[in-house]
């Protein structure tokens, strides 16, 4: 079973940047579809990114532009670099692996593997 750490989240102005790292470990397959996905108190879950095993990328609509996703350099965790902040983008950021089935922003919140989350907040 693969464990997800999520790290770097905080309480910035809006125009700020956060740059979120997901440390994974156990049984990583090379199949799976890594990404990130939010959720504001109350609010239902919503997708934010992903990026599959051949290195493609998806985003929620409100995010393009602004949110990168990434391997770091040494590809040892999934990074989320966050431009541009706004305030609805306030919200428990969690890192989500996802085998099977189309890899995208909207798929990753249907992850059965998630870490504990890190939270962001723009004021």
């Amino acid at each position: 079973h693969v464990q997800l750490v999520e790290s770097g989240g905080g309480s910035v102005q809006a125009g700020g940047s956060l740059r979120l790292s997901c440390a994974a470990s156990g049984r990583v397959y090379s199949s799976y579809c890594m990404g990130w996905f939010r959720q504001a108190p109350g609010q239902m879950r919503e997708g934010v990114a992903s990026l599959d095993a051949d290195g493609v990328t998806d985003y929620l609509d409100s995010v393009k532009g602004r949110f990168i996703i990434s391997k770091d350099d040494t590809k040892t965790a999934l990074i989320l670099q966050m431009n541009n902040l706004k305030p609805e983008d306030t919200g428990m950021y969690y890192c989500a692996a996802l085998s099977g089935g189309h890899c995208s922003a909207d798929a990753v919140v249907d992850s059965g593997n998630w870490g504990q989350g890190t939270q962001v907040t723009v004021s």
